[in-house]
């Protein structure tokens, strides 16, 4: 992690919907190579920070940068070099394997020649070679989720925004794709996730914590222990849930 060095900055960030006020006026950093993990319970307005901070929903004041585009401004840009993965949708199903890696890589703009070479080094990497013209829908769940993180950051990105990427996996597969996270913040990926596993909040390097639209916490795991005076991330998490007011 280099922590000289800020790819997702936010001042005041805010989203209304009518007189509804999704995310409040946030501001925080991140910086490269950092596992961020950015927690809260359903309706705290995670998901809506997240779009925006990709360049898909609009903001209703204040500002953001991603990998050094304004968010406002150069959405397009903010696009280009990001990752995103989601748990609803990655891949798709109907397609080989080959043809969604190279799918996804067009759509981040690689060039043909470029996606066939890196094509083959993703396979053998991932011991995928004898599934190349699998289709999507037959693979084991953690083969797919393994192949949409390896999509995602095909590209080489600056950023990949990780949308609760382990939902509905066996702890041993979440294990093994948290071991791919390594590697790829190793590489000086910044990895942005959302996860609803507190177990795997601890993996982060720092952690911040949604409650109706703000962020009530920010610190690294072992920090937001000791000062909530608990053992495990889990208690921090409930602690600053009960505070919520609005519902799902």
């Amino acid at each position: 992690m280099n922590e000289n060095k800020i790819v997702i900055e936010t001042n005041e960030l805010t989203k209304r919907f009518g007189h509804f006020t999704a995310v409040d006026h946030i501001t925080f950093n991140v910086h490269e190579g950092e596992i961020f993990g950015f927690l809260g319970a359903n309706g705290a307005g995670k998901t809506t920070a997240m779009r925006m901070l990709c360049g898909l929903s609009k903001l209703s004041s204040g500002t953001g940068k991603v990998a050094g585009f304004d968010i406002s401004r150069q959405s397009e840009q903010v696009k280009r070099n990001i990752g995103y993965m989601s748990q609803k949708f990655s891949l798709y199903e109907d397609l080989k394997v080959w043809e969604n890696i190279r799918l996804f890589a067009g759509i981040y703009g690689m060039k043909e020649k470029e996606i066939a070479a890196k094509s083959d080094e993703l396979l053998a990497s991932l011991g995928f070679e004898s599934e190349r013209n699998t289709l999507v829908a037959s693979l084991p769940l953690g083969w797919k989720q393994k192949l949409a993180f390896s999509v995602a950051i095909f590209h080489e990105p600056k950023i990949v925004f990780l949308d609760e990427p382990t939902g509905g996996v066996d702890p041993a597969t979440r294990r093994q794709f948290w071991e791919l996270i390594y590697q790829a913040a190793d590489k000086g990926i910044t990895v942005f996730v959302t996860t609803h596993y507190m177990d795997e909040a601890e993996y982060c390097n720092r952690v911040s914590i949604m409650v109706d639209g703000v962020i009530e916490a920010l610190d690294s795991p072992s920090n937001l222990k000791k000062q909530y005076n608990v053992l495990d991330m889990e208690e921090v998490f409930f602690k600053l849930a009960r505070k919520a007011k609005r519902g799902e």
